[in-house]
């Protein structure tokens, strides 16, 4: 790992000494939110406190005085002569049966190589029986007899005299066509094939877009809370994040707009139908702003539509890209969700010279297609098989949905306020009592649940909880909550 020094904590720190709230809770709350965004993955050494005072220009009392709250809290460890790490789980490992994805250092290489503090996994996998997420589908309801029947009938099918790299390029577009329209019939937006360029991954699309629009110091708006592997990327890529609060109706638009007066922003990333991880969506009003403010000021809004194939109204509400008609909207979204690995896509839908350009980068990192994939999701969006999986899948998720709601009022009834969602796989909990969530992490999984800390979110007014349901049961429901109040009551 790099040495801790070398930590842009100036590009995710951001103190305020003007602000009402004492420094020292601005820098716990700080390092929270970068611990919980893995901008700070577990195990990083922290510089010395007199380095650290000087790179965030504070008395070395006040960070003192941080830490041990820090500490306390559970988010850090300090060791004796050793030095302040980011908590590592280790210890709880005998206690419980969580296996983390940690990578050992204490393998070096015989050359030297670039490290990343910011694209450390924050993920943590666990064996414990019951298991929450941020919102992931039911693998077990996939129709794989279907798809394993489409696949292999399409792949003894391609006995022709055609060469691969011609079967390649017919397939391709056939794909595209037919993606292109299903986009616009079921999201209203107005693209050709052209304006589409389609990936193995949501994940890859947003880096490719990044990797095109942003360069180092570049100024990208985020709402917060955010999405932490969207943060990741965009650190990634060298720009420098400035987050605006999310109320009932999404971003705040008169936040962004003085923002906006103030210095030049090259990006305004957002969830906008389904904001992550609160659940809200943006309002049609404030819709309008963001289009009109980007318009006004000249930065490109990336849209991520992570979400779209999981709503339960009649009338979805739309992408801002739908709208957009300044061509200020990048749109970047998912397709597939609900199909086993391997056969979802991300997409990327913008202006015809953008995807051009993206495409040279692509054909480095995804040089091959999957032309026999390509052929089955063909076929099954023009035989109208995707509209009959995902209306019969939002049938069993919207009961679902409506279930884990019951057994949250019923077991947690003065515990959380929340929102019904109208779209999405999870609940956005925000918790009445005062504890650390850390605590009911390590005593749910005592008990038997498992919640990783991406899904925990703490600061000095906040204490909520996103708590994905897709993927139980309703036997399997009740069990989780059962143990999650069960669990609250015994450190509360």
């Amino acid at each position: 790992m790099d040495s801790p020094v070398q930590i842009p904590f100036k590009s995710f720190i951001q103190l305020k000494p003007e602000d009402a709230t004492a420094l020292y809770l601005q820098i716990v709350f700080e390092f929270i939110k970068a611990i919980q965004t893995g901008l700070l993955p577990e195990g990083t050494k922290l510089p010395g406190t007199r380095i650290l005072c000087k790179l965030l220009q504070v008395n070395r009392n006040t960070l003192i005085k941080a830490f041990q709250d820090l500490e306390l809290q559970g988010w850090i460890e300090i060791l004796p002569n050793k030095g302040t790490f980011i908590l590592s789980e280790k210890k709880e490992k005998k206690k419980t049966d969580y296996i983390f994805t940690e990578k050992n250092n204490s393998q070096s290489a015989a050359f030297t190589f670039k490290h990343s503090t910011i694209l450390e996994d924050p993920k943590e996998i666990s064996t414990i029986p019951y298991q929450f997420n941020d919102g992931l589908p039911d693998l077990r309801l996939v129709q794989t007899d279907v798809l394993a029947r489409l696949y292999v009938s399409k792949l003894k099918g391609q006995k022709s005299t055609k060469t691969w790299e011609q079967i390649q390029t017919k397939s391709h577009l056939n794909f595209k066509i037919q993606f292109s329209n299903f986009l616009n019939v079921t999201r209203g937006i107005r693209i050709s094939t052209s304006n589409l360029l389609t990936t193995n991954s949501h994940e890859i699309s947003l880096y490719l877009v990044t990797k095109l629009l942003i360069s180092a110091g570049d100024k990208v708006v985020v709402a917060s809370p955010g999405y932490y592997i969207s943060n990741m990327t965009l650190s990634d890529s060298g720009a420098q994040i400035i987050t605006i609060p999310v109320d009932k109706d999404g971003i705040n638009t008169e936040d962004l707009k003085q923002i906006c007066e103030k210095q030049q922003i090259r990006i305004l990333y957002l969830t906008s139908n389904y904001h992550y991880p609160t659940t809200t969506s943006l309002s049609a009003k404030r819709r309008m702003e963001i289009l009109e403010l980007a318009n006004r000021y000249g930065f490109v809004i990336i849209e991520d539509d992570y979400d779209f194939d999981f709503h339960y109204d009649n009338n979805p509400v739309l992408p801002l890209a739908s709208l957009d008609s300044n061509e200020r909207v990048v749109y970047i979204g998912s397709f597939g969700r609900s199909l086993p690995a391997g056969f979802g896509y991300g997409f990327i839908a913008a202006p015809s010279a953008f995807i051009k350009e993206l495409e040279k980068h692509q054909n480095i990192l995804e040089p091959g297609i999957d032309v026999i994939k390509e052929q089955v999701l063909t076929e099954w969006i023009k035989e109208g098989e995707v509209h009959r999986l995902s209306k019969k899948n939002k049938k069993i998720y919207k009961e679902r949905r409506d279930y884990f709601v019951l057994l949250l009022k019923e077991k947690l009834e003065g515990k959380i306020k929340f929102q019904v969602p109208l779209r999405g796989l999870a609940i956005w909990v925000e918790w009445l009592d005062n504890f650390n969530l850390i605590r009911l992490q390590k005593q749910c999984a005592i008990n038997g649940l498992f919640l990783p800390k991406t899904i925990l979110y703490q600061t000095k007014n906040l204490t909520a909880t996103r708590l994905g349901f897709g993927h139980f049961d309703t036997a399997e429901m009740e069990n989780a909550v059962k143990i999650l109040r069960q669990s609250l009551d015994e450190i509360t």
